[in-house]
């Protein structure tokens, strides 16, 4: 008798689970009647794996001294974000505590130091790598050393700065110390410049989120272009318009301070153009404001008034800003004589009582914001389009006048 033939059994169908999605998911975890289990499935099957490093990275940093820290900042990322479990155990330790069994809080601890301590066995190992290597095969230029010392200068910033990106509501744009920092690091104004590229391109990302063209104004780009302002718009789609506009004060206030040092070290260098011998011991009586923290303002090097055809200046307790124009300049700005404007004791002379005037600042922050983007042709006509009165100059220089340019 045949046998039967058995019916091949029907494939059960795999269960595929739902791939996690979202960004910073773990805030949601629902914290409240919630139990340890369900804390721990939360974290493996909703969370990106990508999210468990940075969770637990905030944990030790908030929990563990600089020195734990730093140790375990050199292992490989993998090693640190690789367990949903500590990650669990990391962020309820900090919002729900209770329900956090007692073998995982001290498994924790235990797990850091562990991570610590192969840290800090590989720190040993680069630093006696370091002095195995023989010396002298490469020393760094100028530009180098004053580039990594730029580096260093920033990560204080960059920390404050990243309070923004962790919760913009309570970021404060003016929270931060910049003449106090830059003193403690030693910035010059060779530091200055090469930290302020390193914002460049963040600014320009927001500056362009603030203007944000309409539907109507996409439809006449071109489909290139329409791209990138989608793009750009949906990168930063999570922040709203005062959250966008404190982070460009902040970035402001700190390229502000950055010119501020750029400024300053321009009134004690010396012009690169020669001048005459006796025009320091000309100068040398002047008194005159070379920095003014209230507007932000450094004067040049009183020296550069020897000579000059124009010299501006600003009052910063009158809040008058005057212009002093040399009497031998015709009205297209030559030197008749060779000889311009010149100094005794405390006052400029050499200037043509007319055409030397002064005007009071009604919003002297604005206007002196303006003053330094001006180019020569827009500051042919600066006075004239300020609505207030003019005055005349009497050549007279004090310690609160700041020698704002030297033409």
């Amino acid at each position: 008798m045949a046998r039967a033939s058995k019916v091949a059994a029907k494939p059960k169908k795999k269960t595929v689970r739902v791939t996690r999605r979202g960004t910073n998911k773990m805030p949601l975890m629902p914290l409240k009647g919630i139990t340890w289990n369900k804390a721990k499935l939360y974290t493996h099957y909703e969370v990106e794996s990508k999210e468990w490093l940075s969770v637990v990275k905030e944990y030790i940093k908030k929990h563990y001294d600089k020195k734990t820290v730093s140790a375990i900042n050199k292992l490989p990322d993998w090693k640190i974000g690789n367990s949903s479990h500590w990650t669990c155990t990391a962020y309820l330790l900090d919002n729900n505590p209770d329900i956090v069994p007692d073998a995982y809080r001290e498994g924790i601890h235990t797990w850091i130091l562990k991570l610590a301590e192969e840290g800090a066995t590989i720190a040993e190992a680069k630093k006696a790598e370091e002095k195995a290597k023989p010396k002298n095969i490469h020393k760094p230029s100028i530009q180098e050393r004053i580039y990594e010392q730029a580096q260093e200068a920033v990560e204080d910033i960059d920390e404050w700065l990243e309070g923004f990106i962790q919760d913009p509501k309570t970021f404060d744009p003016k929270g931060f110390d910049f003449k106090g920092h830059f003193t403690k690091k030693g910035v010059t104004q060779a530091h200055a410049r090469k930290m302020k590229k390193f914002y460049d391109t963040a600014l320009d990302d927001f500056r362009d989120l603030q203007r944000m063209p309409t539907a109507g104004q996409l439809k006449k780009m071109t489909e290139q272009e329409a791209d990138l302002w989608a793009q750009l718009k949906e990168g930063y789609s999570h922040l709203k318009k005062a959250d966008i506009n404190k982070y460009i004060a902040a970035i402001e206030s700190l390229v502000e301070a950055l010119d501020f040092v750029i400024e300053s070290s321009k009134a004690q260098r010396k012009p690169r153009v020669a001048k005459p011998k006796s025009a320091d011991k000309l100068v040398e009586k002047l008194k005159y404001a070379k920095t003014d923290e209230k507007y932000k303002l450094a004067s040049v090097n009183p020296i550069e008034i020897i000579g000059a055809s124009e010299v501006w200046v600003f009052n910063v307790k009158t809040r008058k800003l005057g212009k002093y124009v040399a009497s031998n300049v015709d009205p297209k700005g030559m030197k008749r004589d060779g000889t311009g404007l010149t100094v005794k004791g405390t006052t400029i002379q050499g200037f043509d009582e007319k055409l030397s005037i002064q005007k009071t600042l009604r919003k002297p922050e604005e206007t002196l914001k303006e003053f330094k983007s001006a180019g020569k042709v827009k500051l042919r006509k600066f006075l004239e389009e300020l609505s207030t009165t003019d005055t005349k100059l009497n050549g007279r220089i004090n310690a609160d006048t700041v020698i704002l340019k030297c033409v």
